[in-house]
């Protein structure tokens, strides 16, 4: 009898182990600031000067999403590598937005 409640005390043990180790993860929720679509790939193509651009915005690295400056057209946006060099020059006079 000793035995069958030993046992029994270590399968509840386990079993509220894994409950709070189910549990944490299961309460984890992304941040409702990162949106379904994001850059996920980047260029350091810089964008044809006969595209106009009316904005721009940085979006951090959080998987599957990656570091990006994301400009932005009427109709289109560029997911564009924030190291290339010709990032500074195409985001003056364009306005950041902001999340």
């Amino acid at each position: 009898m000793m035995r069958w409640n030993s046992s029994l005390c270590a399968l509840a043990v386990l079993l509220v182990l894994f409950g709070c180790a189910t549990g944490a993860s299961g309460s984890f929720r992304r941040p409702t600031r990162v949106g379904l679509v994001c850059c996920e790939q980047v260029s350091k193509m810089p964008i044809p000067r006969n595209i106009s651009l009316i904005g721009y915005k940085h979006q951090n690295a959080l998987a599957p999403c990656v570091e990006a400056v994301i400009f932005y057209s009427n109709t289109e946006k560029f997911c564009s590598d924030p190291t290339a060099r010709w990032i500074q020059r195409r985001q003056k006079d364009l306005e950041e937005y902001k999340d």
